[in-house]
């Protein structure tokens, strides 16, 4: 007879850091699992051997997967230690990578608390980024966009808000702009500019769904007009045109997460950039 599963488990993320890219790293591995509920324990900041003691305090008290990310080699062999006392799996996550590094470059490591959150030029960016989007969200200060990154059209309720935050996080000055088929898109798209402009969509049910709860909570629109199936379509084949017209891509994210589709908007960001390179190149040579 087969032992029945447990239907959760403790899973510690020790980090010396915010614990970001331990909580990514687990999220995609314990979502594998969907049988069994995760208890997180983030631990993040651990960079003295009185706040590893308490953190191994907590570990014992309840005992699970511990996940860490640790620089100082004497911090984590007291976190290896006790894991190994209290027969518990312990895993330096980074470790693996770093030591495919090290062969391959042929140099030690240099380890740096918090490296990825330097405040170098990489990261100014990154708040520029979204200070830019946070200005030109929902169509606002429409004379701007040729100096955006990346444009981002669709009728209401297709995720531009949180897609243009995500890929304003990754350093892209991402604009957004409602269609609304009595008013036309702003001039600056219909003239030259420089930004990768892309549409999003969503099947119909599921845009009158989205619009459905949002109109219960805040009660600011039309509820038999906003949620209309009709009416939706008629905004997603507007918007269809508009960006056929213009040779925009279209993306539907009707089962698309944010981050899937702003990893969808980026890759053909880069592609454009790459052809537009080529091109350059080409007429270089003529």
């Amino acid at each position: 007879m087969s032992e029945a599963l447990p239907s959760y488990y403790h899973l510690h993320l020790v980090s010396d850091s915010t614990g970001e890219t331990l909580t990514t790293i687990a999220k995609a591995a314990s979502v594998q699992y969907g049988c069994v509920r995760p208890i997180e324990h983030v631990h993040p900041l651990v960079r003295t051997e009185r706040q590893v003691l308490r953190v191994l305090k907590e570990i014992e008290q309840a005992p699970g997967i511990v996940l860490y990310t640790v620089v100082h080699t004497e911090l984590g062999a007291m976190i290896e230690k006790r894991c190994t006392e209290l027969n518990v799996p312990c895993l330096a996550v980074l470790q693996p990578i770093m030591q495919v590094f090290e062969a391959y470059i042929g140099a030690p490591q240099t380890p740096t608390v918090a490296g990825q959150h330097v405040l170098d030029a990489d990261y100014f960016r990154r708040i520029d980024a979204l200070n830019f989007t946070m200005h030109h969200d929902d169509g606002q200060l429409p004379q701007d966009l040729n100096d955006a990154d990346i444009v981002i059209l669709g009728i209401s309720r297709t995720s531009k808000t949180p897609t243009s935050i995500y890929l304003a996080q990754r350093g892209y000055k991402t604009a957004n702009v409602p269609i609304v088929p009595t008013v036309p898109i702003p001039p600056a798209l219909s003239e030259d500019h420089s930004a990768f402009v892309v549409c999003l969509v969503a099947q119909a049910d599921r845009i009158a769904e989205v619009r459905r709860n949002r109109a219960m909570v805040l009660g600011d629109r039309n509820l038999d007009v906003y949620v209309d199936r009709d009416a939706i379509l008629a905004e997603i084949a507007h918007s269809r045109r508009i960006c056929s017209r213009h040779g925009w891509p279209v993306i539907d994210v009707t089962r698309r997460s944010v981050e899937e589709t702003a990893a969808t908007i980026i890759k053909l960001h880069h592609d454009r950039r790459a052809g537009l390179a080529a091109t350059m190149e080409q007429a270089k040579d003529v």
